[in-house]
């Protein structure tokens, strides 16, 4: 890829993807302090939250390196392996979770953002669902912050148009709810989520 950044895709059974759980961790909390997650981490959490793939032996993460460093990271699994908080979401929906594949997240350090990076994410997700064959939808969600939030940077762009140029449409009614730490609170607090669909 153009300015010296390698796409490289993991699974649980690669060594190096055991290798690779400090650095994403770490670059997780980074990206996720960035407005509109705002997301006060910690080490302990992440370590929680990446075992959910650690133990899916159909996780994907791919990684963006700048030589050895990772400076951006994508997550995928299918919907059936993930947390009950995202699987509730779709009880009593149109939908079979079985034929969902899930979209954890695509992070990416400042620097590196606009080389096309994001594309390569998406495409190796995509394409990790097909070869295994029986999914008929990647999901992806998103956190709902209000346009008044007294963080948001006032030239702030919603990732919106990114996800609808990659296929994926926003589901208004298909809400999560995650709880974490923001940056100006005392306590975790339940964090508004909604799912963004595309037909595989």
């Amino acid at each position: 890829m153009p300015g010296g950044v390698t796409i490289k895709v993991l699974h649980p059974q690669d060594a190096e993807f055991m290798a690779r759980i400090p650095a994403l961790a770490e670059l997780r909390i980074t990206v996720f302090r960035e407005f509109p997650y705002l997301y006060d981490g910690s080490l302990a959490y992440e370590e929680k939250y990446l075992a959910t793939y650690r133990e899916c032996a159909t996780s994907i993460v791919a990684l963006a390196l700048d030589g050895d460093r990772v400076v951006g990271a994508s997550t995928a699994l299918p919907l059936s392996a993930e947390t009950a908080n995202i699987r509730n979401a779709f009880a009593g929906q149109p939908y079979v979770p079985t034929e969902i594949f899930y979209c954890g997240e695509s992070i990416l350090l400042p620097a590196y953002r606009g080389r096309g990076v994001y594309r390569e994410f998406f495409t190796a997700r995509e394409r990790h669902a097909r070869e295994f064959g029986g999914f008929k939808w990647m999901a992806l969600c998103a956190v709902v912050r209000p346009a008044t939030h007294p963080r948001r940077p006032s030239n702030y762009v919603p990732l919106d148009a990114i996800w609808q140029k990659f296929g994926y449409i926003q589901q208004p009614d298909l809400r999560a709810s995650f709880v974490w730490l923001d940056l100006d609170e005392t306590a975790a607090s339940p964090k508004e989520m909604v799912f963004w669909l595309k037909p595989l």
